[in-house]
């Protein structure tokens, strides 16, 4: 029973082999972000972030998840740091646009300090089960455990492009 369990996140493992999506999950998620844009069939966490290639100058994009906390809305890196949205998102100074329910608006993406990471990697491990084979946890996981990993899981607030002010869970400093 355990290993028919595990076999799911194993999967999901392989087709992220590398920290790269392999052709059938690239497939996979051009329809994740096809069906997170749409205002046809909204998901309340599914969102599409557009950000500049960093060395292609193209606009790329990738379905998200958001996960909300204390009142703010964050977006963290299963794959960690090396993940192209990440490097992009850091190349292009925080600045992208996120699609949702029908509608795209302008944002900037401040990261989140090592030290403030743990709750909102628990959250965003409750509202995307898919990320958890890559987090190695699930929501119920012990603080302590988040805290681990948060150096290797970059989690970046949303906040509107306008919006330079620092805040208690963010730099502040896309």
């Amino acid at each position: 029973m355990i290993r028919v369990a595990r076999w799911p996140g194993a999967l999901k493992r392989l087709m992220y082999r590398g920290g790269r999506p392999n052709a059938l999950m690239r497939a996979m998620n051009r329809l994740d972000a096809l069906t997170y844009a749409s205002r046809w069939l909204p998901l309340p966490q599914g969102a599409v972030l557009q950000v500049v290639g960093r060395r292609s100058g193209a606009l790329t994009s990738v379905p998200v998840a958001v996960a909300g906390h204390e009142g703010g809305e964050y977006l963290v890196s299963m794959l960690g740091p090396e993940a192209n949205w990440v490097r992009n998102v850091r190349a292009a100074g925080g600045r992208a646009v996120l699609r949702r329910r029908g509608r795209a608006a302008a944002i900037r993406l401040a990261e989140v300090p090592v030290e403030r990471r743990a709750e909102i990697l628990r959250r965003y491990a409750a509202v995307a089960p898919g990320a958890r084979p890559h987090l190695g946890l699930g929501p119920k996981a012990p603080l302590d455990r988040f805290r681990r990993i948060a150096p290797d899981h970059p989690v970046f607030r949303i906040l509107r492009a306008d919006d330079s002010a620092p805040d208690r869970h963010g730099s502040g400093q896309g």
